[in-house]
C-alpha cells in the first residue's frame, strides 16, 4: 500500500471521528443547530453529490447518525399501501421496523421489527427519530410501543407495550414525541388521567414517576434547560405548556395553551430569557419571560390575527430578535419579531412546490441553523434542500438542490415530511422509499 493511500486512509478515519453527530431528533441539543465545520457554503444546482441510496419502506421518522451509524424506522405495509389522505379509520397492517445502516456506506447492519396494526390518520408510517445515547437506542412507534435497543446489535434491552400497559389510546395521528434521554432517565408519552408524561429508567425500563393529565396526549418532545441553576423539564401537552422537575414530575410552572385537536407539536423554543410556544388553532401562541431568580415565567405577549407563526410540522427557529417559521395555515415561510410578535415578511418558495394548490395548507420546510457559516439548510416538502440566509429584513435564497422525490401524500399535493440529519458534513434525508446522503463538505 502506498504513502499517499495510507495518509488518506488516516485523514478519513481521523475526520470520521472528529465528525459531528445527529444522534437524536433536532441534533445534539434538541436545538436545530448544526455545529460542524467544514460545511459548504454555496448550492448550485446539482453541485451536491449523493454518496449512497439505502431502501427504506413508509416513514415520517428522520433518521439519526451517531458513532459512524444511521438509525432509520419504517413501516412495511403487508395489506395494500398508504394514499396519503387523512382518514382515522384507515388501518394497516405491516412490520414496524428500526434499521441500522453504515453511516459511510448505506449498507445495512442490522434491523429489529415487530408487528404491529395502525389505527390512525395518516398511517404512513413511524413519526419518531431514534435517540441514540450511550450505546442505546431508545425509540417509540406509532403505536405506543417504546423500545431500548443495544446500539451495536439491534438486540431488546427493555421495551413497553405503552397502551396496553397504561390502558391508553395513541394520538390520534399516533405517538410522535421523540424520547428524551437526561441523567438516569428517558423521558416518554403515554396519554390519559395522570400519565400523559411517563420517565423511565434509561437501564431498566422501570417507570420512575409519571404526570399530567389530558384525554389527548399531544405530540411535543420534552427537553431540558438550565435556568436561575435550577434544571426545568419543558414539555406542552394539550392543556399547557408546564416545567417539570425532571427528577420527580413536580410542576414547577404551569402557562394553559390549548390548540386545536389536541396538537401540542411543538416543543417550547428558547432565545436568552425567552421561550416561545404555538401551534395550530386560534391565536395558539405565547411568549414567555423565564424568571432570572427561581423557576417561573411571565407572559410577554399572546398570539392574534396577523401576529405570530403557528407551525404544524416543522420547529420554528428563533435568532437574533427574529422566529422563524412556517406556518401550517398560510404555509408560508414567515418571520416574527420576538418583541411583540409582528410579523415581518413571508414567503412560501422554501415550503411548497410552485405547482402546489393555490390554498394549500400545512405546507413544510425544515429549518437547520449551520452556526460556523451562519446560514440555514432548509429541506422543503417538495424534496428541496435549500441553502438561505434569513434576517429580520427578508429571505435571499443561496441555492437549491432538488435531492428526493415526494412520495406521501398531503391536501392534493405530494409531499416528504421528514426531518432530515445533519452530521458527517452531509445531509441524511429519507422518503418512502430510500434515505440517501449528500455530501455538503466544503
Amino acid at each position: 500500500m502506498g504513502m499517499k493511500r495510507i495518509a488518506w486512509l488516516f485523514l478519513a478515519s481521523l475526520s470520521g471521528v472528529l465528525a459531528d453527530d445527529w444522534s437524536q431528533w433536532q441534533g445534539e441539543k434538541r436545538d436545530g443547530i448544526w455545529r460542524e465545520a467544514g460545511v459548504r457554503k454555496d448550492l448550485p444546482e446539482g453541485s451536491a453529490r449523493v454518496l449512497w441510496r439505502a431502501p427504506v419502506n413508509w416513514g415520517y421518522a428522520g433518521p439519526a447518525v451517531a458513532k459512524g451509524k444511521v438509525y432509520v424506522p419504517d413501516f412495511v405495509i403487508a395489506d395494500g399501501g398508504f394514499d396519503g389522505k387523512s382518514q382515522g379509520g384507515q388501518t394497516h397492517k405491516g412490520l414496524e421496523r428500526i434499521l441500522c445502516l453504515d453511516a459511510e456506506t448505506g449498507k445495512p447492519l442490522w434491523k429489529h421489527e415487530y408487528e404491529v396494526t395502525y389505527v390512525v390518520s395518516y398511517p404512513g408510517g413511524p413519526r419518531v427519530t431514534p435517540t441514540v445515547v450511550g450505546g442505546r437506542v431508545y425509540f417509540q412507534g406509532t403505536m405506543g410501543h417504546l423500545f431500548c435497543l443495544d446500539a451495536e446489535s439491534g438486540d431488546v434491552v427493555w421495551k413497553h407495550d405503552i397502551c396496553q400497559e397504561y390502558e391508553c389510546e395513541p394520538p390520534r395521528w399516533g405517538y410522535a414525541s421523540h424520547p428524551l434521554v437526561h441523567g438516569d432517565l428517558v423521558y416518554a408519552v403515554a396519554g390519559g388521567d395522570g400519565q400523559v408524561l411517563v420517565a423511565f429508567d434509561k437501564e431498566t425500563g422501570v417507570e420512575k414517576w409519571k404526570a399530567l393529565s389530558s384525554e389527548e396526549a399531544g405530540y411535543c418532545p420534552p427537553w431540558v434547560l438550565k435556568h436561575a441553576g435550577v434544571e426545568q423539564l419543558l414539555f406542552w401537552y394539550p392543556e399547557a405548556v408546564v416545567s417539570l422537575n425532571p427528577a420527580s414530575g413536580k410542576t414547577y410552572w404551569s402557562v394553559e395553551l390549548k390548540p386545536i385537536y389536541g396538537i401540542s407539536r411543538m416543543a417550547p423554543l428558547l432565545l436568552g430569557d425567552k421561550l416561545f410556544v404555538s401551534g395550530p388553532g386560534k391565536n395558539v401562541a405565547v411568549l414567555l419571560e423565564l424568571d432570572p431568580q427561581k423557576p417561573g415565567v411571565r407572559e410577554r405577549w399572546r398570539g392574534a390575527i396577523d401576529k405570530a407563526v403557528y407551525p404544524l410540522n416543522a420547529s420554528p427557529q428563533m435568532r437574533e430578535g427574529v422566529i422563524y417559521g412556517v406556518d401550517g395555515e398560510s404555509s408560508a415561510l414567515v418571520a416574527v419579531s420576538v418583541n411583540d410578535g409582528e410579523r415581518l415578511w413571508s414567503n412560501k418558495s422554501p415550503s411548497l412546490a410552485p405547482d402546489a394548490p393555490k390554498r394549500a395548507r400545512h405546507g413544510t420546510a425544515f429549518l437547520v441553523y449551520h452556526e460556523p457559516n451562519k446560514q440555514y439548510w432548509i429541506f422543503g416538502e417538495m424534496g428541496d434542500l435549500i441553502l438561505a440566509e434569513l434576517s429580520a429584513e427578508g429571505y435571499k435564497e443561496l441555492g437549491r438542490q432538488h435531492i428526493l422525490e415526494p412520495t406521501n401524500g398531503a391536501w392534493g399535493r405530494k409531499v416528504v415530511w421528514s426531518h432530515p440529519a445533519f452530521a458527517n458534513k452531509s445531509v441524511f434525508a429519507r422518503n418512502d422509499k430510500e434515505l440517501i446522503r449528500v455530501d455538503l463538505s466544503e
